[in-house]
């Protein structure tokens, strides 16, 4: 295969950037254990492109395991007909899968339970009935061949989804209540039990755990902003209980068996809360008035939004002004109990949560990573006061459930010298009180982008997803791109920044530390760049990529490099595995890349998964063996040019009677290896 000739570190330097910042590009961790050539990645690598289909490493081969508008139960004859988007109603979508699909969460069920109607996968007799098996149970039983896929929808587009609009913005302004109605529905969640069968995945309709979480789930609101005058509406006085959940982009998971589920897209971006200030009681004036700079900075109540305040007063902040403090926080959940009601963490801040990667040890706090997605927005981390409790106990699992609900937020300042620090987001600490307009917790919470300003946090390249690395114990950190950025700063090493970069943190060692484990409640770190994406012989500094170079001088592939890392996973093995958002503004698909993170290939990706053409990839999940690899592909065939009447293509299913459809894929190496082999 061709071969790029990469960037020097020389050349690079002479660029003009800071060399401080500089000398921390593919700086190793001190402790990075060095593994085998390529860490196991040996598979083909597919080329750039851009195409109306997906494309995949030969040696694998794909399912598309469930499409929006698939039915979920199987009580009536009804929800087992064909799906018709044009007559789809919304008691029809609230009993099916959703839109726009996203993070994607694989819940093992343990083989103990014995309400599984695929018997094939239960094992043998005895074992704990299926009353008695905690969520920690099942999850970390690392049950590869049956378990609970539990998936984001993070918005809506009608002129995708319904006959009669011409285009994205006819789509969003127009929309008719009946659709609106429908989206709602097509918002939020699904929990959907799955089997593998052979080397097929199947979806098990008749589970008891199958769910939806849409606009219409009652949710309780928990932490020090619960209750807070701030967060009481008409229909809820008491500031505690909340309908719905909304613009789920990524999420998290928990070693007590929850799901953490992202509030992200609540604002401007999707356009769910409207303003029509004319004519306003005095009091509603004052109160409006006081949310201006809150808002603004979420940019909720924009002109340019959907219709949605017109038919739902909660969604109209002039009738309304407090709902909106409702959302943007992160939602947790019990999949294995589908009665449970889902509780907003404020203690995790509200802002535009991209997901959640919690990391615990035995009896120590654990600690959760966030970011904020948006350009010049702060990367997250938050520090339990209770320490976690491994046993899967039900007393355990009643303790560990309320470590989000009482710790410290905190928020990242990255400097010139490759050192970072987490600062304190505590009202009454430094610039965090009533003379900066912070009367308690509960406002610097609700005001978290206001609160990481003023006290000096440094604003980033729009952090999306989080992760930290089990085998190297590192996170990082995505920076999709921020072509506003005028002048560069620790951590964003490029003005005009359209490719976007990595980031890794390496805290210190724990003491005592025999096997590498770090002190993720440090409230100090390190900072290197790890992948700068973007062409690497680029003519323009703004899109130049940098990535790493192999033992015998090996280089980034000519299908190798990418741009706007969104999100990410880690394999079994710890390799790094990249999905994107950007990509076809350089002229070919979003998709997927793998990255070891240690050893001699170091920051050298491998292109494994290309989408079709108009899509994003999101949610990249394996199974605990390593075996199946989950993938969302979200907005298939979305172009300026393209809608539900006229659509520029119709993956996955490629019926003239059916539109394009958003989906998550299953993908198994074709004789049973590990994905990456």
């Amino acid at each position: 295969m061709k071969k790029i000739t990469s960037l020097s570190r020389r050349d690079f330097l002479s660029n003009g950037l800071k060399s401080s910042i500089a000398l921390t590009l593919l700086s190793k961790p001190a402790e990075a254990k060095a593994s085998g050539e390529y860490n196991g990645l040996s598979f083909t690598e597919i080329p750039h492109n851009l195409s109306n289909k997906h494309r995949l490493s030969p040696d694998y081969r794909t399912q598309i395991l469930l499409r929006w508008g698939d039915p979920l139960f199987a009580e009536s004859a009804e929800e087992q007909q064909a799906f018709d988007p044009v007559n789809l109603s919304p008691q029809q979508q609230s009993r099916r899968f959703g839109y726009n699909n996203d993070f994607i969460g694989f819940m093992p069920l343990s083989s103990f339970d014995k309400t599984a109607q695929v018997h094939d996968f239960v094992a043998g007799s005895g074992g704990p009935a299926p009353s008695q098996l905690t969520s920690a149970q099942h999850y970390q039983s690392n049950n590869s061949q049956r378990g609970l896929l539990c998936v984001n929808h993070e918005y809506t587009m009608p002129h995708m989804m319904f006959s009669g609009y011409a285009d994205k913005k006819s789509g969003y302004r127009d929309t008719s209540a009946k659709h609106l109605a429908v989206e709602l529905q097509a918002n939020g969640h699904s929990v959907v039990e799955i089997a593998l069968i052979g080397d097929q995945w199947i979806t098990v309709t008749d589970s008891r755990y199958t769910r939806r979480i849409t606009m219409d789930t009652p949710m309780q609101i928990t932490g020090p902003a619960a209750g807070d005058t701030r967060l009481q509406t008409q229909a809820d006085p008491s500031g505690t209980r909340v309908l719905g959940t909304i613009g789920n982009c990524a999420g998290g998971k928990t070693p007590w068996g929850t799901v953490l589920v992202a509030e992200e897209g609540f604002g401007k971006a999707f356009g769910f809360f409207s303003d029509n200030s004319e004519n306003l009681p005095p009091q509603l004036k004052r109160e409006l008035e006081r949310e201006r700079d809150n808002f603004k900075r979420l940019s909720i109540g924009s002109k340019r939004v959907r219709p949605l305040g017109k038919h739902y007063p909660r969604f109209n902040v002039a009738r309304e002004p407090r709902e909106a403090n409702r959302f943007g926080w992160m939602v947790e959940y019990n999949p294995y109990d589908p009665d449970c009601v889902p509780k907003k963490r404020t203690c995790l801040g509200r802002f535009q949560h991209e997901g959640t990667t919690i990391v615990a040890k035995s009896d120590q706090p654990i600690v959760a990573y966030t970011g904020d997605d948006g350009k010049f927005q702060f990367i997250y981390k938050y520090v339990s006061t209770q320490s976690y409790l491994t046993d899967d106990s039900a007393s355990s699992y009643r303790h560990n459930s309320e470590l989000l609900n009482d710790g410290i937020l905190y928020v990242a300042r990255l400097n010139d010298d490759g050192r970072g620090e987490w600062l304190p987001l505590v009202h009454g600490r430094g610039f965090l009180t009533e003379k900066h307009g912070f009367q308690s917790q509960a406002d610097v919470l609700i005001e978290s982008r206001r609160a990481a300003e003023i006290i000096g946090a440094t604003p980033m390249d729009r952090p999306e997803d989080i992760e930290t690395n089990q085998a190297n114990d590192c996170t990082y950190v995505m920076l999709t791109k921020n072509h506003k950025r005028q002048k560069t700063s620790p951590g964003n090493q490029r003005t005009g920044n359209t490719s976007g970069h990595i980031l890794e943190f390496v805290h210190p060692l724990m003491k005592n530390s025999h096997d590498g484990k770090r002190d993720h409640t440090s409230r100090h770190f390190q900072w290197h760049t790890f992948i700068l994406g973007g062409h690497p012989d680029s003519s323009d500094s703004r899109e130049r990529g940098f990535y790493g170079t192999g033992p015998k001088g090996e280089t980034v592939s000519e299908s190798g490099w990418f741009t706007c890392p969104d999100n990410l996973a880690f394999d079994p093995r710890g390799n790094m595995w990249v999905a994107t958002d950007g990509c076809e503004s350089f002229g070919f698909s979003d998709g997927l890349w793998a990255i070891p993170t240690t050893g001699p290939y170091r920051a050298l990706p491998r292109h494994f998964f290309g989408c079709p053409r108009g899509a994003e990839l999101c949610g990249p999940e394996f199974t605990p063996d390593g075996k199946t690899l989950f993938l969302s592909v979200q907005h298939p065939a979305d172009s300026n040019d393209s809608s539900f009447d006229q659509p520029s293509h119709r993956w996955p299913d490629y019926d003239t009677a059916l539109p394009p459809r958003p989906s998550v894929v299953a993908i198994r190496h074709k004789r049973g290896k590990s994905i990456g082999h």
